[in-house]
């Protein structure tokens, strides 16, 4: 299953935010049911941004949010507030 949150952050708090958001991936890495994860930004609009992770299933990410929940709590005033856990529907790989 696939984790995105979104994030608006001003330009001003950017370089503290992706330091922040290496921790809360750290963190989720250590936890059981993790594949993957990575922070991207917005090419089209530099102030949003997303932490996109990649689990086991639903339960594992459910379970590693409140494991993480202290270090993203520092950054929940900037969340875009929509859902995000995804059931893949169909993967394709590249050739």
């Amino acid at each position: 299953m696939l984790a995105v949150i979104r994030y608006t952050v001003p330009e001003a708090q950017s370089q503290g935010f992706a330091k922040q958001a290496e921790v809360i991936l750290d963190t989720l890495a250590a936890q059981p049911g993790y594949l993957r994860g990575r922070l991207a930004r917005s090419v089209d609009e530099p102030n949003l941004w997303a932490l996109v992770t990649e689990w086991e299933g639903a339960g594992f990410y459910r379970r590693a949010l409140s494991t993480a929940r202290m270090e993203m709590y520092p950054l929940m005033i900037l969340m875009v507030n929509e859902p995000s856990a995804f059931e893949d529907v169909l993967v394709q790989d590249g050739a």
